[in-house]
């Protein structure tokens, strides 16, 4: 397997796109074969090739908690599901720029504001999510993004544009052959056409999907092929942390060498995608996080998550200061003196 691995890499390197019979190839390495380190190896100098030794951030508030009409079965701000998480309606932007100023000087670069709501409608909920977007852009400390959920016409996506929103995330979750048996509410097609609404208004797209859910390795493929497809400009790489009250919540979490192999296959997919560390990895990865940027990783984002918290900014910071990546992150202090407590802000995905 060794050969047919470094045969792709160079393939990649030299400007083409590995097929989905191809990828599903990689998926067929056991994550507890040699064969692993070699698929590493060549996801890492991919990325080094196409993204060299740069790393982005970027944090998210959770807006708007709980009481979302979608029945996703990973999410436990699913008001079908009864998790017991807070619920609160759209926060004012005093407090989103609270978060936002916290976020942007602990040197992330991007800040969204995620809300968990079915989606975007015409109204005076909408004015008031664009106002807040506006108060943000103003301060000009780095990109406003958004998490708002399905975006029903171009209207509403250029309104979007036109308040400064410069990334928009929309995860497609999960390949099309699986998607049904994580969310009923609304379908892949929906989710595909906002991203394709986002991106005739002119908005970067966030998007991604979240591993361990119950699909196969093939349907990880062929969700690495779809999101391709639309030239997505940012993929999340999500794990599932499954919680209390959840559909999930018994699923069994994905093992470290599976999250790398996932990424790797990725990075050898989508060899010029941006990759973000995103939801789970603490919880999946655990003492291999740092291995996720050998495995192709070029971005990660920073902070506490939906519902469940992260690790500080300065261990993130010290992380990829000892890989030799470069980031934004504040320069880590020595430990005894580290302020060890999370960003107070959240990130989407997981």
């Amino acid at each position: 397997m060794r050969d047919t691995i470094r045969r792709f890499e160079d393939r990649v390197i030299a400007g083409e796109l590995l097929t989905y019979e191809e990828g599903c190839q990689l998926a067929a390495i056991e994550a507890d074969s040699p064969d692993l380190l070699d698929l590493i190896s060549s996801a890492n100098r991919v990325r080094l090739h196409f993204k060299g030794t740069r790393v982005d951030t970027c944090s998210i508030v959770n807006a708007k908690s709980g009481s979302c009409s979608e029945d996703c079965a990973f999410c436990s701000q699913s008001a079908h599901h009864g998790a017991g998480v807070e619920s609160y309606p759209l926060l004012d932007s005093e407090s989103i720029g609270r978060a936002a100023d916290e976020a942007f000087d602990a040197g992330a670069e991007a800040f969204g504001i995620v809300a968990a709501w079915k989606g975007l409608r015409e109204g005076p909920e909408l004015d008031q999510l664009l106002d807040r977007i506006r108060d943000l852009v103003a301060k000009n400390k780095g990109h406003v993004d958004g998490s708002l959920g399905h975006v029903p016409n171009d209207t509403i996506a250029r309104r979007l544009k036109e308040a400064g929103v410069h990334t928009y995330n929309h995860n497609l979750e999960t390949a099309p052959s699986h998607f049904a048996n994580i969310c009923s509410t609304h379908t892949f097609e929906d989710r595909v056409q906002t991203i394709q609404r986002l991106k005739g208004a002119g908005i970067r797209v966030c998007s991604g999907g979240i591993f361990g859910m119950g699909e196969s390795w093939e349907q990880r493929v062929e969700l690495a092929v779809h999101l391709r497809d639309l030239d997505t400009d940012v993929l999340p790489m999500n794990f599932l942390n499954p919680l209390e009250g959840t559909p999930l919540e018994s699923a069994t979490p994905l093992t470290p060498r599976e999250c790398l192999k996932t990424i790797a296959i990725y990075r050898l997919m989508l060899p010029t995608a941006n990759l973000m560390l995103a939801g789970g990895r603490e919880v999946n990865l655990r003492d291999l996080q740092s291995w996720a940027f050998h495995a192709g990783a070029n971005a990660c984002m920073v902070g506490n998550y939906l519902t469940t918290p992260g690790r500080s900014t300065a261990e993130d910071s010290r992380m990829l200061s000892d890989l030799g990546l470069d980031s934004p992150l504040a320069v880590p202090q020595p430990v005894a003196t580290q302020d060890a407590s999370p960003l107070k802000v959240i990130s989407v995905g997981a």
